[in-house]
């Protein structure tokens, strides 16, 4: 008889199925020894670093995403910065340390004017232009969305 393989691990890939929801990932890959199992999500969006749609993406609402009135997308859209990723805003470079920028502040095109953490990792967010800062619209550590207006810059 010839030698017999082992199965696919199933409880593996319902763990990973849950590390997908739990993470919001949208795709897992783990590998070990001769065994590699990748797991992803079906329709899932991809994401480019293009301009955010005005309207809201449909499948937005059903992905738990906080959808913005369009009165305040309007009124934001053309000056507002928005977040490249998803992750956790920081204003500041540490905790209780002076804020990048303030309402009111100008800024210089590059500047940083705020940080996002995503998968333990703090990337810089600088300002695509030189200007006033009139808004911030996110709060200290709160947590940010692909696209999302985080600060205005007349």
């Amino acid at each position: 008889m010839a030698d017999k393989k082992p199965g696919i691990d199933q409880t593996l890939i319902r763990d990973l199925a849950n590390i997908l929801n739990e993470t919001d990932l949208t795709e897992i890959e783990v590998e070990q020894d001769d065994l590699r199992i990748r797991v992803s999500r079906a329709g899932t969006p991809q994401y480019v670093s293009a301009p955010v749609p005005v309207a809201a993406p449909v499948q937005a609402a059903s992905a738990g995403v906080a959808a913005v009135s369009a009165a305040e997308t309007a009124r934001t859209s053309k000056n507002a910065v928005t977040a490249p990723m998803v992750g956790t805003a920081y204003l500041s470079p540490a905790p209780g340390s002076r804020p990048f920028v303030e309402v009111g502040a100008t800024v210089k095109e590059g500047q940083t004017i705020l940080i996002i953490e995503a998968m333990k990792t703090m990337n810089q967010i600088p300002a695509p232009r030189s200007g006033k800062v009139t808004e911030i619209l996110v709060e200290d550590g709160a947590p940010v969305e692909y696209g999302e207006a985080l600060v205005v810059i007349e």
